[in-house]
């Protein structure tokens, strides 16, 4: 049996394990989700504090197992993948890439929108990307600052995240996109009020199911070229074990409320740089 482990700031990155979870993504992997609960939100640290902690985050779950790694968050991508891959080698790793190629390529006014952090926006990858994809369309940026925060504490559908989206999305639809890329895995959770806003002539982006793909053909391709790894096994439900560096009550409200697989959670501590199960 494979086993997959993702990490995300908090809760954002179930939007990711969904997918891999999905009939149609991973179903028979064991999967480590690490939610860093003690730090969120990643996207205001500096860039060598998201690199820190995703290296020890990695050093974590590669000791309990994990093969591949999911960088289930779009912060710690920007700030630390390219990091990653050459502290660990050997170590298969997925990140998130915000989806702006499709988006780019499917538009008809050839004005698309990205909601992210500033670490996102100012990472290399995001640059790189909209070079390589974007250059004949129009990208409008915009950060949403406490949007992490409202969906961690539940509040996905409430008054004040529609008007905080309404003030960030109105003035992109003012400006006629078409389309409206997710840079955050927090930021599917509110799909449904920001169709509500954008209407259906604007479509909305969720990466998760592109990168749930990308984890099969990693997975197909690291047990290929890896021959002391064990088969992947059938087609049966793969293990789900959470952990978390806050507190597990609070995460299994959220997975709830979220709508989430539900599992026992195991807290964490953090020592330094290393990163320990409280038995």
């Amino acid at each position: 049996m494979s086993v997959i482990g993702i990490f995300d700031s908090g809760v954002g990155g179930l939007s990711v394990l969904r997918a891999i979870r999905a009939p149609l993504g991973v179903p028979h992997a064991d999967l480590l989700y690490f939610g860093d609960n003690a730090h969120i939100p990643y996207g205001p640290r500096p860039l060598a504090e998201v690199r820190e902690f995703s290296a020890a985050i990695t050093r974590f779950l590669r000791a309990q197992g994990a093969q591949v790694i999911v960088v289930a968050c779009n912060t710690a991508s920007a700030a630390a993948l390219k990091y990653l891959r050459q502290t660990f080698p050997t170590v298969p790793f997925v990140g998130m890439e915000p989806a702006v190629k499709p988006a780019a390529e499917q538009t008809q006014t050839g004005v698309v929108g990205v909601l992210a952090t500033p670490a996102t926006f100012q990472g290399e990858l995001f640059n790189s990307v909209v070079e390589r994809f974007a250059q004949s369309v129009t990208v409008l940026k915009q950060v949403c600052p406490g949007l992490v925060e409202q969906i961690e504490t539940g509040k996905m559908d409430t008054p004040e995240t529609e008007e905080l989206l309404r003030g960030w999305v109105e003035p992109m639809l003012a400006q006629n996109i078409d389309a409206l890329v997710l840079g955050c895995t927090h930021y599917p959770f509110v799909i449904p009020l920001l169709e509500k806003i954008c209407g259906p002539a604007v479509r909305v982006i969720d990466p998760a199911p592109a990168v749930a793909r990308q984890v099969e053909r990693v997975l197909l391709n690291h047990f290929r070229h890896n021959e002391n790894a064990e088969g992947q096994g059938g087609e049966e439900s793969g293990e789900l074990i959470y952990f978390t560096s806050g507190e597990p009550r609070e995460f299994e409200r959220a997975l709830g409320q979220l709508k989430i697989e539900r599992r026992k959670v195991r807290r964490v501590k953090w020592e330094r740089v290393e990163i320990s199960i409280i038995r």
